[in-house]
């Protein structure tokens, strides 16, 4: 390929036609094209590794503590029976101890642990016990990230949920439903709601232009009976037409990963449950709770592969849930059990599901350490995955010892395979050093009091 056509070709602009376009992995006939603000003369270089390769930032949050006698690593670094899916992973992933979450704790407010831990999770901050409009917070650790390296990408910030969505009401003893259902906050007064249908994300991901156009391009492949890829790939067989043979063929698995994807959609959409509320299920939700957890793992696995976004957040479950898994055997609701683990046959039961979500979690980072990164590395190696939450013990309602791991070694500044246990200290003091690595300078953040080593 001669270089006009080399340098025509985009990875973050590859097929573009009638305001679509497809995110593809980086290839060696693509050149990636640095953004306006990666142009700036003399400007530092911000969520990248060493190597130039993207840095990724991930949190995943879990509802209503963990059950404690199965969770933290025993002897050094055996994981205990919750992690136990994470045993191929070891070296890719450390357990945090010691890190609190204060401002989560009652003091004069009084009941409402779950929206308070919710709302404190990714600011540090006490959120003010409304249930009107006047809510308030702080900005979260990962909307400070976006707000200074968002602009690298086409999406500045990806926020998920694998639960309901609600931002009125009162929810939790006086808290408004929105410090509950939401992780992100843009600013102190501005929740950023996640997007819970897997068909919305999948089209924000794989059509360019306005919501309206989105919107108007999906219609338009309804009434021809396309998909996603079939109405794109239409325009861009001249393109593929261009690229290597090795680059070819990535091109082709990659694309059948995503058709995979998108039939699973379709599938979802069709085969729905009837709605067993006066609101309708959101088209594209599995049924099964597994498979919904898992469809939005791989909607956040391909927005990296693609470095559609470098900055994102995935609610897995409200704090509070009262889920039932009769997958698991288990018929009784989740937060109901938290409080009934005196019974040692319950208290069992709340170990199993804490043991079922990082079992989803750990696929997730198999996937993400399968897939090789624009310097030869894996993905999971040029990221910085928070999994936990702001409660520790579901039945005591405590904010010390958080349940937390960090997955990834940021390009390999952080060190891994270890439960590491640092002095006593404020959560937010992780969230200030993940800033500091993604490229935002800073020493304060939340309720924090310094940095967490993490090398």
């Amino acid at each position: 390929m001669n270089r006009r056509n080399r340098l025509a070709l985009s990875r973050r602009g590859f097929l573009r036609s009638g305001g679509l376009s497809v995110a593809i992995p980086a290839m060696a006939s693509i050149p990636k094209r640095a953004s306006a603000s990666e142009q700036v003369l003399g400007a530092e270089p911000r969520a990248v590794t060493e190597t130039g390769a993207p840095l990724r930032m991930a949190f995943m949050s879990i509802p209503n503590g963990v059950q404690q006698e199965h969770w933290f690593p025993k002897n050094g670094f055996e994981l205990n029976e919750t992690m136990m899916a994470l045993e191929d992973l070891k070296a890719d992933f450390q357990v945090i101890s010691n890190l609190d979450h204060i401002n989560a704790t009652p003091g004069p407010d009084g009941a409402g642990d779950h929206a308070r831990a919710n709302a404190t999770f990714l600011t540090g901050l006490r959120a003010r016990k409304t249930a009107g409009s006047d809510i308030r917070c702080g900005i979260s650790v990962d909307q400070v990230a976006a707000q200074n390296v968002g602009s690298v990408t086409r999406i500045p910030s990806l926020e998920l949920t694998s639960d309901l969505i609600r931002n009125s009401g009162s929810c939790d003893s006086g808290y408004a439903c929105a410090y509950q259902y939401n992780l992100a906050w843009s600013s102190e007064s501005t929740p950023v709601t996640p997007e819970a249908n897997p068909r919305l994300v999948f089209e924000r991901l794989f059509g360019a232009g306005s919501k309206s156009e989105r919107a108007k391009n999906y219609q338009t492949r309804l009434a021809t009976k396309k998909s996603v890829l079939d109405f794109v790939l239409e325009e861009g067989r001249d393109i593929q037409r261009q690229l290597a043979t090795a680059d070819n063929r990535k091109f082709d698995e990659y694309f059948s990963v995503v058709r995979d994807m998108e039939r699973r959609i379709e599938m979802a959409e069709h085969f729905k449950d009837p709605p067993k509320t006066d609101r309708d299920t959101p088209a594209g939700i599995p049924k099964d709770f597994g498979d919904y957890m898992t469809l939005m793992y791989d909607m956040l696995h391909l927005a990296f592969q693609t470095d559609s976004t470098r900055v994102a957040t995935l609610l897995l479950a409200y704090d509070g849930s009262n889920r039932t898994f009769p997958q698991l055997g288990i018929p009784e609701g989740h937060h109901w059990l938290t409080h009934s683990q005196r019974d040692e046959a319950l208290a069992k039961k709340v170990a199993k599901i804490d043991q079922f979500y990082v079992e989803h979690f750990a696929r997730f980072l198999n996937k993400m350490r399968q897939t090789e990164d624009v310097d030869g590395n894996s993905l999971l190696h040029n990221s910085m995955i928070i999994y936990g939450g702001a409660i520790a013990d579901g039945n005591r309602h405590t904010h010390e010892n958080l349940p937390v791991i960090l997955a990834g070694n940021a390009g390999g500044k952080i060190t891994t395979g270890r439960f590491y246990e640092p002095k006593k200290q404020p959560m937010s003091n992780l969230f200030v050093s993940m800033l500091n690595l993604i490229g935002v300078p800073t020493t304060q953040f939340g309720d924090s009091d310094g940095q967490l080593e993490l090398s």
